[in-house]
Order: structure tokens, then C-alpha cells, then sequence
């Protein structure tokens, strides 16, 4: 059984009606040149291999919260804009969407068809991801909907290509530890941050620019992995990563309790911690907290972002560092999800806060 690379197929056709002899090309010649287009598009899919692969993986934060806010269809259609732009820079680029995952986005560099600067290739094709998220959040804003943030992982790796399934129904896709370490990454990446494994940035290191370095561990690995975080790229040509808002946040000083509970998954925990929160910006938080939070795990913090009401209102975060102090746990975290009108509250209260400091 065979299956054709619509996007090879699609390519060939153009240039063969485009060149100017199509016009006035004879019906058997135009037969055999269509065939012979189809041919070179054909995937055989018994053929199954080991190869590297550079892989992208996306997700966006907080998601799930996002859309128990507006009605099926609506999701649909933001998730439609969304998916239409990232599949058209990915494609751009050269790479193949192997899946979608809910709202995630698998893509393949080098698998079906290997490129000599695939890595390269996948880089800046994750850096206009992102810029792209501009955009789409400018046209969600103006249709009323709530922002997107966006995490990205990519790994490079040897992994198994090829067709999985049967007659019925089978796909294109690649399998092995390495698919798993890029999930892993990209589960660690905040919003509007790209992570590259370390075999991707030993490969790339040469022409990009990174900044944070984180060493975790994951499951399946012994030892700590690192991840570092892609600034740019000078490579096909200079990009720059979006900087991201919580880089430009003043922090001040708080005092205010808070519940927050650990997440497995997607899924949220039914136990339930309170700390208080002693430090505050834009797009983070610091809470002493009675128990130690593994760092990078995820967490749902409740607060109550407005002194006139005490209805509680649902943040998600990523814990980035923990530190011991006087029997208790301070944990660094970062938000991934916040409603606009939390958000807003949030940061005329650190407004206010900062101004206060200034005694004029």
C-alpha cells in the first residue's frame, strides 16, 4: 500500500502548469507528466527506518480553563485560526505535522523527507510560531476571545519512522525515547518560551543565542537533563524569540493567603495546600507554602484578586524554584494561565504598589 505526499504532489503540479510550455503541451504528454509527478510524490509505506529526527512539539497553556469559558463551537473556531497559522509556518519551513493533539502540534524535521539544515529549519520555524501568536491574539482580542500562550520543546534524536496501522487506516509517524524526551521539554517550556533539548542545541549552538539553562530531571532519564532556553538564531537568517511580559514586571511585596493544589497532568489534585503569597508581578508570584513543590511541577492557585468580593478566582502556575526558609518552602512560580480581568486586577495592584513606593 501506498500513500502520497500531498504537499510534494501539490508542488510538482504547480511548477508543471506554470512552466510555458503547459499551455500548449498535447494531451498524451500532459498524461505522463501528471503521472510522473504523482510517482515521485508516492510514500511506500511499508518502508520503516531509523533516522534522526529534529522534533516540535507545542502546546498551549492553560487551554483547558480557556474554554470552559465559551461554547464548543467558539473554541473550535479560535482553535481553527490558530491551527491554520502555525500549519502554515510550519509547512513554510519544511516540516511535516505529524499529529494534533487536542490543542498541541507535533512536526517533524527530517521525516518523511530529510533536508541537510532540518534542525535549522525547525529553529526558526519555532521562533515565527511564536511571533505569530501576536496576531492571533490581536484577532482573539477583537473577536472577544481571551489570549494564547504558547510553549514550545524541540529534541533532535534517532528515533523509528514510518506507517503504523493496517489496511483500514494507517499514519506516518515516529516512535522511540527521543518522542518522548521532546514531550518531556516541551512540558517544562513556559508560556511564550522556547526549549531545545541538549543534543538540539549542541548540534545548533554555533548559531544561536540561548538564555536560561535548566538542568531537571525527568522520568526515564538517570540523571538531570538540561534544557535551554532559544533566544534567536542567526541561521537561515537573524530571529529573534518574543520577549517575554514577565522579563519587563516589577515585583513588590505581599502578604495575602492563597489554596493552591499540585496537577498531574492536566488533571488537578483534590488535595489542598495554604500558604500566602509574599511577593507578586505580572505574570508570577512567590508563596510560602507548608510543603516542599517539586520544581516545574504545575500548580492551580485560588485567590481572592479583589478586596470587594471574596469569591476566589482560579491562577494556574509553574513552580521554577524552591527554597527552604525557617521551616517552610518559599516556591518561585510563574503563572500559565490567568483570566484577563485576574490579569488586569493583578497588575493595577502591582501598579499601585510601585507608584505608593515612590512617595510622589
Amino acid at each position: 500500500m501506498q500513500k502520497i505526499n500531498k504537499a510534494q504532489l501539490v508542488t510538482s503540479l504547480l511548477e508543471l502548469f506554470a512552466s510555458k510550455q503547459a499551455v500548449a503541451i498535447e494531451a498524451a504528454s500532459l498524461q505522463q507528466q501528471i503521472e510522473s509527478a504523482i510517482d515521485r510524490s508516492l510514500v511506500n509505506t511499508q518502508e520503516v527506518d531509523s533516522r534522526e529526527v529534529t522534533i516540535l512539539l507545542s502546546d498551549l497553556r492553560g487551554f483547558t480553563s480557556i474554554a470552559e469559558q465559551y461554547t464548543s463551537l467558539e473554541m473550535v473556531a479560535v482553535l481553527n485560526r490558530y491551527f491554520a497559522c502555525m500549519n502554515e509556518i510550519i509547512i513554510r519551513h519544511g516540516g511535516t505535522i505529524d499529529k494534533f493533539m487536542g490543542d498541541s502540534i507535533m512536526a517533524l524535521f527530517g521525516a518523511p523527507i530529510e533536508a541537510e539544515d532540518d534542525i535549522e529549519a525547525a529553529l526558526a520555524c519555532a521562533i515565527e510560531m511564536q511571533v505569530a501568536m501576536g496576531e492571533i491574539n490581536r484577532a482573539n482580542s477583537e473577536a472577544g476571545f481571551a489570549p494564547l500562550h504558547m510553549g514550545i520543546g524541540i529534541n533532535t534524536g534517532e528515533v523509528v519512522a514510518g506507517y503504523l496501522g493496517s489496511a483500514l487506516h494507517s499514519e506516518y509517524t515516529v516512535i522511540g525515547d527521543q518522542v518522548n524526551l521532546t514531550s518531556r521539554v516541551e512540558a517544562h517550556s513556559l508560556r511564550g518560551q522556547i526549549l531545545l533539548s541538549e543534543n538540539t542545541y549542541r548540534l545548533a549552538r554555533d548559531y544561536i543565542e540561548v538564555g536560561h539553562i535548566n538542568e531537571v530531571k525527568v522520568k526515564g532519564k538517570k540523571g538531570a537533563v538540561r534544557m535551554y532556553e532559544l533566544l534567536s538564531v542567526s541561521r537561515p537568517r537573524v530571529l529573534v524569540a518574543p520577549a517575554r511580559e514577565i522579563r519587563n514586571s516589577p515585583r513588590v511585596e505581599a502578604d495575602m493567603p492563597v489554596v493552591f493544589q499540585l496537577l498531574d497532568g492536566k488533571q488537578v489534585l483534590p488535595k489542598q495546600y495554604h500558604g500566602s503569597i509574599v511577593d507578586l508581578s505580572y505574570g508570577g508570584m512567590y508563596i510560602e507554602s507548608p510543603v516542599s513543590i517539586e520544581p516545574f511541577c504545575d500548580i492551580k492557585i485560588s485567590m481572592a484578586v479583589s478586596l470587594m468580593s471574596a469569591e476566589l478566582t482560579d491562577i494556574y502556575a509553574k513552580v521554577l524554584r524552591v527554597s527552604e526558609v525557617n521551616g517552610s518552602y518559599e516556591c518561585r512560580a510563574e503563572f500559565t494561565f490567568l483570566e484577563p480581568h485576574a490579569q488586569q486586577v493583578i497588575k493595577e495592584f502591582v501598579d499601585g504598589i510601585v507608584e505608593a513606593n515612590r512617595g510622589y
